[in-house]
């Protein structure tokens, strides 16, 4: 049974299939997952305006000129930036101390943001890179009603790729989707998402030993 935290991180192509992946693992084990939900409580944790994490989400960095405003009640903006100036840098630095922070006090699941290599050092993580086809990608992402037609679906899906891509190269001595920099990586085209799960969890039944909180949902 593992006795400490342990944490899943997830890279992901866009489309692919990650965030359903990490939805299911949570519940399966029956930890905390971290996606979009991530940018809101590490802005609160920093003090910092959760807008700048949404705009600078899986971004390289870029400069953001002028004020932000800073959660009522706390503030240590002086940590990360100057009273005039808030750097892309800055706020991923604030994002990997709550990464951290996290992985320090609670099982969990956590989508992108180069978690994989934030934790480098957790003796717990296993990391995850999902990947599929173009043409998978782009039903996946009609289905969920990000776009309307295929067209539209390849375009974002490439450029969130290339996004992402930048991101994670920028921040890591690692390739984003080199399977070298993870401990599995799938092919959602070849196998389920239910499948990849049923395997995961049997990894870290291997690893770990069985999780007493694992679900049979």
């Amino acid at each position: 049974m593992i006795k400490n935290n342990y944490v899943i991180t997830i890279g992901r192509q866009f489309g692919s299939g990650g965030r359903e992946l990490g939805r299911l693992l949570a519940e399966k084990l029956g930890i905390a997952y971290y996606d979009k939900e991530l940018l809101g409580e590490a802005a609160k944790h920093s003090g910092l305006n959760a807008e700048i994490f949404e705009r600078n989400d899986e971004r390289s960095p870029s400069f953001l000129s002028g004020m932000f405003s800073v959660s009522s009640g706390y503030n240590p903006i002086v940590c990360y930036a100057s009273s005039s100036s808030i750097t892309a840098d800055n706020i991923y630095r604030a994002q990997s101390d709550f990464i951290r922070q996290l992985a320090n006090t609670q099982s969990c699941v956590i989508v992108g943001r180069s978690a994989d290599h934030i934790l480098r050092d957790h003796p717990n993580a296993i990391n995850l890179f999902i990947h599929a086809t173009m043409d998978d990608c782009i039903t996946r992402i009609m289905r969920r009603g990000d776009k309307t037609t295929p067209e539209q679906a390849r375009v974002i899906a490439e450029k969130t790729n290339k996004l992402r891509a930048s991101y994670y190269n920028f921040y890591t001595d690692k390739k984003w989707g080199d399977a070298a920099s993870y401990d599995l990586t799938f092919n959602s085209s070849r196998i389920s998402i239910e499948e990849i799960a049923s395997i995961v969890i049997d990894y870290i039944y291997k690893k770990f030993g069985e999780p007493h909180s694992i679900s049979t949902r």
